[in-house]
């Protein structure tokens, strides 16, 4: 059985919110099982994160651009995967690298 994930795209300018742009990707969204609970990169050099995203086409967990390793952004850039999700607890949005806009997964 494959399971999909729902998302509408949403694309924000300051307070307006507008559905004008699409993510062309959602097609290389996978059930994925999470490579680790941390920064898988940070993890393995000692290092610390500030938050963790989660590659929605291998499950390959990454910190986020305002960690000083920006390890998603550089496994989107070695692998061209297109979209992570946040993999931080109460939060359901994604981002796709390539249309750079957000997702709202549903």
């Amino acid at each position: 059985m494959e399971t999909h994930r729902v998302a509408r795209v949403v694309l924000k300018e300051g307070e307006h919110t507008h559905m004008t742009q699409q993510c062309s990707h959602l097609d290389q969204v996978r059930e994925v099982t999470p490579s680790s609970n941390g920064c898988e990169d940070c993890l393995k050099m000692g290092d610390s994160w500030v938050h963790l995203r989660l590659c929605l086409t291998c499950g390959h967990v990454g910190c986020c651009d305002d960690s000083k390793n920006k390890h998603a952004t550089k496994h989107f850039h070695a692998t061209n995967h297109p979209i992570i999700q946040s993999f931080e607890p109460g939060e359901d949005w994604g981002w796709c690298y390539i249309d750079q806009v957000m997702l709202e997964f549903a």
